[in-house]
């Protein structure tokens, strides 16, 4: 039983890149790399579906930034409330016990 191969990203691309730039029919590639021309089709139609986000991927990534530090200004007071709940709590426990209570 013959095992899968596998293929990595930067050859999928310049298979790809071969055909749309038309720098070999798809007859070429195929033959040269043993590959069926339904796998190239599909590489074709994924890198098409993603090439979008190539240049798109600054966009989101100040959208991760700015969300990045929105929750570390959250994170902040929060601990700033917790610091000032535990003095108060130790402050009101200190003023039972001098009171004998």
């Amino acid at each position: 039983m013959p095992t899968q191969r596998t293929f990595t990203a930067k050859f999928k691309a310049q298979v790809v890149l071969d055909l749309i730039t038309e720098a070999k029919t798809m007859a070429q590639i195929c033959r040269e790399h043993n590959l069926k021309d339904q796998v190239v089709r599909r590489w074709k139609s994924e890198f098409l579906e993603r090439v979008e986000t190539i240049f798109g991927g600054d966009a989101d990534r100040q959208q991760h930034l700015d969300r990045i530090a929105e929750l570390e200004r959250l994170v902040g007071r929060l601990t700033m409330e917790l610091e000032i709940a535990k003095k108060a709590s130790q402050l009101s426990t200190s003023r039972l016990t001098r009171n004998g209570r």
